[in-house]
């Protein structure tokens, strides 16, 4: 038997109770990456039933934290962004995903976007899982379908976010 969704929140749940600061972050990446890696977890909650791209599997009423799952069909890319108020932890399950971590060079103001420049791109590959902290500016691209689990530290469905483009 494999690895399930009550075990991932369970687990997550437990390293968030401990510390819910960095290394219980560091934690829940961790289970992530084994649910990202774990075949039947993957079946389950993102195999080829599943096209929505985007579903909670769990939201915790103490913790507030979301598990989710994401399905893109096909190509998709969006502009640098961060979480706003929360952290959130990308976990790869099939495909992959390039990220591009971004510099903050203007804050956003007065309803105009603010400005960014690029730090580093790297591949998320299939059981990867990696953490951005409150602020950390970042932004996905795919070519082709992609399949993931991401957590978010409080649900970002209806929270407002600045806007960032990429300055010249």
């Amino acid at each position: 038997m494999g690895y399930t969704l009550e075990q991932l929140s369970s687990d997550c749940r437990s390293a968030l109770m401990s510390d819910p600061g960095s290394a219980g972050r560091k934690s829940v990446c961790n289970f992530i990456s084994k649910a990202c890696a774990d075949p039947e977890f993957v079946e389950t909650h993102l195999g080829p039933r599943n096209t929505i791209d985007r579903q909670i599997l769990y939201e915790d009423a103490d913790l507030k934290f979301c598990i989710l799952a994401h399905v893109y069909q096909g190509p998709k890319e969006s502009m640098p962004h961060d979480h706003g108020p929360s952290w959130a932890i990308y976990g790869q399950a099939v495909g992959v995903t390039e990220m591009t971590d971004w510099t903050c060079t203007e804050k956003p103001k007065n309803g105009n976007p603010g400005r960014v420049h690029k730090q580093k791109t790297y591949e998320l590959t299939p059981g990867d899982a990696y953490l951005y902290n409150e602020g950390d500016l970042h932004s996905p691209r795919r070519t082709d379908e992609t399949r993931l689990i991401r957590v978010e530290g409080i649900n970002m469905a209806n929270v407002r976010r600045d806007k960032y483009e990429v300055a010249e």
